[in-house]
């Protein structure tokens, strides 16, 4: 086999190299060459060559605002059972939600991702809200890569409505923040933010409010919110729930009539002001700012469910003359905020009485 040698000619507007029999081969054209230089024609190959990839060639845009930035983060749940009527936990553990973990990094690191693998310390929190495993993996991150600013954790919330709140701070080149919240009960499940960043080129952002929705760790099987321990082997990838996917009857989160699951959560980040001898400025009630939880929320109406008819029992009457038999089914789910009623539950028919010569 021939190996082609690569060559230089110092003629601007073209890149060329010549194959093992001297003949000259075209690559591109309208590459103006700064010299006639090797080093300098591979380097612009190199950068073209990345461009028609589709790879980025430049950095994340640099945040040129003050170093630093202090922030109040108010965590909002809205898992209620007026909002997510089926199967919602009332005891054994009730709705609840975990200790919010976060963390303040650059672009070198991410906590978690969308359609990416969950970590081995996320799959932990997501399974069973232990953060030591995570707690670890990013330190390591901050002490190997220096991505990671600082983490923070706010107080967990003892039933599916209610806030949390913490400060944290956020650094120039530190400038995204990520965080997650176990659902509680559940499989895998969680909410959470991926690399949000606060700064804008020359400033910081004043305020921002996200509506949070469910999302699948891909690394437990189950289907409701008290499912056993079930392993998805191989692990899948971090997917959003949905009111229709997982498509699947049994999944604690289908409403197969809704367009969109109602948020779950919300998330709102402050920017704490500075007084001119750098101390925070006092700050109105920011945990007051969804005092509204329960007058927003929507009401989400549940169809009744049931089982299949069983099987029909034995007829029962006098022999000459008609008998009757029944059949029984029973309720999966009871409907709920104006859902479609249950039907009967049972169910008889005229027959021939068994056992008659």
């Amino acid at each position: 086999m021939n190996k082609e040698r690569f060559s230089c000619e110092g003629k601007p507007g073209r890149l060329a190299y010549k194959d093992s029999r001297g003949n000259i081969k075209r690559q591109m054209e309208n590459v103006m060459l700064l010299s006639g230089s090797c080093q300098v024609t591979m380097t612009l190959l190199l950068a073209v060559l990345g461009c028609a990839r589709g790879l980025p060639l430049e950095e994340d845009p640099v945040c040129t605002t003050e170093e630093l930035a202090k922030y109040s983060i108010i965590f909002t749940g809205r898992w209620s059972q007026v909002a997510f009527p089926k199967q919602y936990p009332l005891k054994r553990p009730p709705a609840q939600w975990s200790p919010v973990l976060g963390v303040v990094h650059s672009s070198d690191y991410n906590m978690w991702g969308k359609n990416e693998f969950a970590s081995n310390g996320m799959r932990d929190f997501a399974e069973r809200g232990e953060t030591w495993t995570l707690m670890k993996e990013i330190e390591a991150a901050g002490e190997k890569i220096q991505s990671v600013h600082g983490i923070f954790s706010a107080p967990a919330i003892s039933s599916g409505t209610g806030q949390t709140s913490t400060d944290f701070e956020v650094h120039s080149r530190h400038s995204l923040v990520s965080f997650a919240v176990r659902i509680v009960p559940s499989p895998d499940w969680f909410v959470g933010m991926d690399s949000l960043n606060l700064c804008e080129k020359d400033h910081w952002v004043e305020q921002i409010s996200v509506e949070l929705s469910p999302y699948d760790a891909g690394t437990d099987s189950g289907f409701t919110f008290s499912s056993p321990n079930f392993a998805t082997i191989p692990q899948e990838p971090v997917t959003e729930i949905t009111c229709s996917s997982p498509s699947h009857p049994a999944n604690s989160f289908y409403y197969p009539k809704l367009k969109h699951l109602p948020p779950i959560a919300r998330v709102t980040m402050i920017k704490v002001q500075r007084s001119k001898l750098g101390f925070p400025v006092p700050q109105p009630n920011v945990t007051a700012i969804d005092n509204e939880i329960e007058d927003t929320i929507s009401e989400t109406p549940l169809d009744c469910e049931t089982s299949l008819w069983s099987s029909w029992g034995l007829c029962r009457g006098t022999c000459g003359h008609l008998g009757t038999k029944s059949r029984t089914r029973y309720v999966h789910v009871p409907p709920a905020n104006n859902g479609t009623p249950c039907p009967d539950l049972n169910e008889e028919t005229n027959c021939e009485p068994d056992n008659c010569v």
